[in-house]
Order: C-alpha cells, then structure tokens, then sequence
C-alpha cells in the first residue's frame, strides 16, 4: 500500500520551508511600505498552519516503507499543492481577480513556464513582483531539490523525491550522498545568481530590478518587473548579459560545478553541451540572415542581438523579450518551435525534449540508416565515447513518443475549447516545455489573459507534466499505480 503518511509529512515539511520563502516577499513589502504586506502576511500564516497540519498527521510515518510511487505523487502533490497555496498573495491582495487566472499565473512561475495573464505588470507592488520572481528561482532547480538539501536536518525520503523531481539529472556522477548532490547543485545556482545580480546591477537596472532578472534569468523563467520585459531598457548591454546566463542556465548544471570545482573540461568535452553549442549558433546564424533579408533590421550588429537573444531565450525556455519576433515570419516561427521543442541540456533548468535525448534521437536514426545495407551489423549510439544501452535508447525513443502525443492530444483539447490554431500550436508546446511565448497573440508581446478559462486549467496541467518530464505526473494517472 502506499505510504500516505509519508506523503503528509512531506509535504507538510515543504510548506514550512516555503513559509520563510513568501515571508522574505513579505518583508520587501514590508520594506517598501506596499498594500501587498497584509495579503503576503496572511498567505504566509496559512502556508505554515497548514504544513504544521500536516506534519502533525504525518508524524510517525515509517520512512523506511516509501518508494518510487511515494516520491512521485509527492512531488507531483507539491507543485500542484505549491500553486494553490502560493496564489494566494495574488487573490487575496486583489491583484488578480479569479482563481483560475491566479492559479495559472503562480504554476507558471514554479515550473519556470513564465506564461502571465497579467496586462500590466509595472502596477503591481514591490512584495508581490518579488513573490513572482521567488517562485520561478525555486523552480529552477527545484523546491524538491531544496528540501532533500536540508535532508540531514529534517530526516529521510531523499533519494525518492530527488530522482522523482530531477530525472534529468545524473547525480550518479557526484558519488557521494543523495543529500550532499542537492547542497551542490544548490551552491553553484546560488553563486551564478549572485554573479548576475552583481552585473545586472552594475548596467542601467536598479537593484531591484537586478535581483529580480536574476532569479528568473538563472531559473530560466522569464518574469520580468516591466511590462517591455528586458527590451524596457533597451541595452546591449543587459541583452548580452541575460543572453550568457541564459545559456549557461541551459546548460547541465552538474557540468557548470565541476568548471567551478577545477574540472573545466568535463564541461568543454561534454557531447551534449557541443551539440548545443553549434545547435544555438546554427540557429541564431539562419536568424539573423532571415533578419537581414526580409529587411526588418539593416545593421548586423543589430541584426545578430536580436537574433542571439531571442535564440537563445526560446531554447532556454527563458521567455524574456527585447522584440515581438512574430511579424518575422512563419520562417521564424518555425524555427522557434525547433527550438521550443529540442530546448537545452538535460540537468539543467530548462523544459523540453533536451538536447541529450535529440543527440541520441539523432545517432539511432543514423545507425538504423546504416543497418540497411549492414543489417546484421551491432552500432551501438555513443556518447561521450561510451557505448548507449539499449533500455536507454528504448526509453528516450518511448519519451519522444509521448512527447509527441501529449502536444497532437492537447492541440485537439484546445481547439475544442475554441483557441485558435496558431495559438494552440505554439500554446501547447510552450507550456509543455515551459518555454512561455507562443504564437500568434500569445507571442513575445503578448499574454494569456483572454485564454478560456477551461484552457487554462489545461495548460497549467500541461506545465506541471513538462516540468516533472511527462513520466512522473502521467504514470500516476494509469490504474497499475494505484494497484497494491
């Protein structure tokens, strides 16, 4: 049987943890002298009260006894739970006015999607733009991730949450603890957002505003404080910038601790981060041609920043925008929705299928071409010099697959539910990859805010199955699961 006092107690745990999180939301609000403060405050009372609940019904919970299927559902419960429960500073102050918009809004931010209903986001108050910004920088790296870091403090169901929470994540590399693999990958995001706070601040933003880029920059989420998004400053400089660390966001961050841990070349020699590398210059080099030729850009200096950056913020699944690429062409738009598929590397904070998967994807098709004329011939797919099992390349070829399915499967729900076609395309495989911008009026200028309301339950659901990488959120829904 399942071990639901586990679940209690965990969950339980994790809203304690996130208690100290809306109350530093709650104190810039309190610094500011905003109208948030009271909305904030009351959302962080029942944010503990109810994780002091349910640790009190999960306290003698045998964590010995929970497995796979425990560390699933609670994961899945914590951002479904997560999303209900940090809403509330939004509905409560009145800033948005409808759960169901209040609900999308807040799911998007922790699962890094970065898709808003919000018309005007520069109205907002400073405690609430912070608590945005928070959910997406837990988001990044994971909540979960947080929690298994604190393991030692708080005890048991480590390895079970981690692996639910971050199946892209190969901590077999880091050979020690469950627990001691979260402390790290924790360190490293913590210093690249410091890092980026300190350049962001260094250019035309305030502080404000850098400490809130930066942690939703890194978390490849996308809020902004300003309406423009990163195109209110209208810099090269901040472009440049947020273009790096957007990348390096898409990168494996266990590669990024070993380039910190005096391993560098565990990063350049990695298969998967060159593949990406040349994937985003390929791209961004058909980019700014296209730019140039259609004659929407004269310069090449212009030409090329435009392009990089709106590159690499859809592959990153970032969503900033410094320009509404959809006046670019079906051209472009095809080419954004390579990129909102494939996205970045697996281990870091991005959506999407990964560039690992794409790599392996790629290499079977070659070696089944080959077998053709060698059809008794045994090619194993290689990366990084080592020979691929077969059970590997079975399941990337089962998750594509889904993939797949899931956006034909969703496009039919949209549409039946009135969105229109460009919409629905770029809307499903956005928050599928919690890319964020769509097509259509859900481009880069664009928001969600005229979404049916049934729509956008959906998608909050698809966001959540993107986010924990189809698998976890989709087997809990089969009957086998539930079965003793």
């Amino acid at each position: 049987m399942l071990n639901i006092r586990f679940i209690i107690k965990m969950l339980g745990m994790m809203f304690i943890l996130e208690t100290l999180f809306m109350l530093a939301a709650t104190a810039v609000a309190f610094l500011y002298k905003g109208n948030d403060f009271c909305p904030l405050l009351q959302s962080s009372g029942i944010m503990f009260g109810t994780g002091v609940l349910f640790m009190l019904i999960g306290l003698r919970a045998n964590e010995h006894t929970a497995g796979r299927r425990e560390g699933m559902l609670t994961v899945t419960l914590t951002w479904a739970l997560f999303s209900l429960l940090g809403m509330l500073p939004f509905y409560l102050g009145g800033y948005i006015d409808n759960v169901t918009d209040a609900y999308f809004e807040t799911m998007s931010g922790f699962t890094t999607t970065g898709s808003t209903i919000l018309t005007d986001i520069e109205a907002l108050p400073h405690g609430i733009l912070f608590w945005r910004s928070l959910t997406q920088w837990q988001g990044g790296i994971g909540v979960i991730v947080f929690t298994v870091a604190l393991m030692p403090i708080i005890g048991g169901g480590a390895i079970q949450m981690f692996n639910a929470e971050t199946p892209g994540i190969t901590h077999e590399r880091f050979r020690p603890r469950i627990t001691q693999v979260a402390k790290r990958l924790w360190g490293v995001y913590l210093f690249l957002t410091i890092i980026l706070i300190g350049l962001l601040w260094a250019g035309p933003m305030d502080l404000f505003d850098a400490v809130n880029h930066a942690l939703t920059c890194i978390a490849t989420g996308g809020y902004s404080t300003k309406n423009a998004s990163i195109a209110y400053w209208n810099s090269a400089y901040i472009e440049y910038v947020v273009t790096i660390f957007m990348f390096i966001g898409a990168t494996n961050i266990t590669l990024i601790y070993f380039f910190f841990n005096g391993k560098p070349k565990k990063l350049f020699t990695d298969e998967e981060t060159r593949w990406f590398f040349w994937f985003v210059l390929i791209i961004t080099a058909m980019s700014t041609v296209w730019i140039m030729y259609k004659g929407i850009v004269d310069d090449f200096g212009t030409a090329f920043r435009q392009a990089i950056f709106q590159v690499v913020t859809l592959v990153s699944t970032c969503g900033f925008a410094t320009v509404d690429y959809i006046p670019w062409g079906p051209f472009f738009w095809l080419l954004a929705l390579v990129l909102m598929v494939v996205c970045g590397c697996a281990g870091s904070t991005c959506g999407g299928l990964k560039m690992g998967r794409f790599v392996i994807l790629t290499k079977n098709l070659f070696n089944e071409f080959k077998k053709q004329t060698h059809p008794h011939a045994i090619i194993p797919v290689r990366m990084n010099g080592h020979a691929i099992s077969g059970d590997i390349v079975h399941r990337v070829l089962a998750f594509a697959f889904a993939y797949i399915a899931l956006i034909f499967v969703s496009c039919m729900v949209l549409m039946i539910d009135g969105m229109g076609f460009e919409e629905t395309i770029g809307a499903t495989i956005s928050s599928i990859g919690n890319v964020g911008p769509g097509l259509g009026s859900l481009g880069p200028v664009g928001n969600y805010a005229d979404v049916p309301a049934v729509s956008k339950w959906f998608l909050s659901f698809l966001m959540m199955v993107g986010r924990l990488e189809i698998f976890t959120v989709l087997t809990i829904l089969l009957p086998g699961f539930w079965k003793q």
